[in-house]
């Protein structure tokens, strides 16, 4: 049925665009077609969407309760992971649940206010991400290039700071594509082809010119993902510099060791990130960006406790401890 739905939209939404003057309808509910071309697979992805997720839930839980009840919470950077898998939660409560009805049902409907409140959960938190993510690169920059002065720099009260701010610009940020969002109108075809509400796809089906969405979309770009990525390349520039300087083996290597797991988890979240919005998003793409999106919303969410888990010796000692009083 969704397919069928599919096809009757692609064959008839030319003339919204072309005619200004098209008599539509106020539309309440958008289609998630999600993946359509899984047949007798659709059961088994689900249930391993369904690990995958459990797995990514645990895993972000039992860090936020490791730092919370050890020494860690004291230190910077186990401060700003806190905030990295509560935002990690949100992101894929946001997603993964309703993905899991649409793969379940071979599609699903959702109101236009839910479809909305998904775009600037996932918006937000992607912008928290990048934001906090070079707050901790900043840490890992002081640590390493200025350890003398990284304590009297790195205080409780600027940890708060660069926390509080992390949030706020990001949830601020995307509420301004969310107002200009809310004032497009809607064709009568309202079908998406995706598993979730991303902004292209929600653009696609508007009757209104999208014009200025797209522009403050491109300028806020540049101000949520480009200008943190550019910073966080700089830090570890320079972090390159300091740790080539060290004149033993063993200092070099501890030294890398404090920001391997940070580095990880930039490299799959940015590269996740760049390939879904580098890859063009119609006609045959369609399937390439949805297993691009699949990547940024599912697998990275799950990399990132695993990361810490097996690359970080204080949260394992901390696992340790906390089993053994268990």
């Amino acid at each position: 049925m969704w397919t069928d739905l599919f096809s009757t939209r692609r064959r008839f939404s030319d003339p919204y665009k072309e005619n200004p003057w098209w008599n539509h309808s106020a539309v309440s509910k958008f289609i998630l077609l999600g993946f359509q071309d899984l047949h007798s697979f659709r059961i088994p992805f689900f249930c391993l969407l369904l690990e995958v997720y459990i797995v990514t839930m645990i895993g972000n839980v039992l860090i936020i309760l490791l730092i919370c009840k050890s020494h860690l919470f004291r230190f910077p950077m186990y401060f700003f992971l806190i905030h990295l898998s509560i935002c990690e939660l949100m992101f894929v409560t946001n997603i993964v649940p309703n993905m899991l009805n649409v793969t379940l049902n071979g599609g699903s409907l959702i109101s236009v206010p839910e479809c909305f409140t998904q775009f600037y959960i996932f918006g937000s938190c992607t912008a928290c991400e990048c934001y906090l993510l070079s707050v901790m690169s900043y840490d890992r920059y002081l640590a390493i290039c200025n350890p003398l002065r990284y304590n009297a720099i790195m205080n409780l009260k600027l940890c708060l700071h660069l926390a509080a701010w992390s949030w706020s610009l990001g949830f601020f940020f995307v509420l301004i594509t969310l107002v200009l969002l809310c004032k497009l109108e809607f064709c009568e075809f309202k079908v998406i082809d995706h598993f979730y509400c991303d902004l292209s796809p929600i653009l696609a089906l508007s009757c209104s010119n999208t014009f200025y969405v797209e522009m403050e979309t491109f300028l806020l770009t540049i101000v949520i993902v480009l200008l943190p990525f550019v910073f966080v390349i700089v830090t570890y520039i320079c972090i390159c510099v300091t740790i080539l300087g060290i004149s033993t083996a063993s200092g070099r290597q501890k030294a890398f060791s404090t920001c391997s797991s940070h580095l990880a988890v930039v490299c799959s979240y940015y590269g996740s990130l760049i390939s879904i919005y580098l890859t063009p998003s119609g006609g045959h793409n369609l399937n390439v960006n949805k297993a691009l999106s699949l990547l940024y919303t599912v697998i990275t969410p799950l990399f990132n406790p695993i990361i810490y888990s097996l690359r970080n010796q204080e949260i394992r000692k901390a696992f340790f401890r906390y089993s053994k009083r268990k």
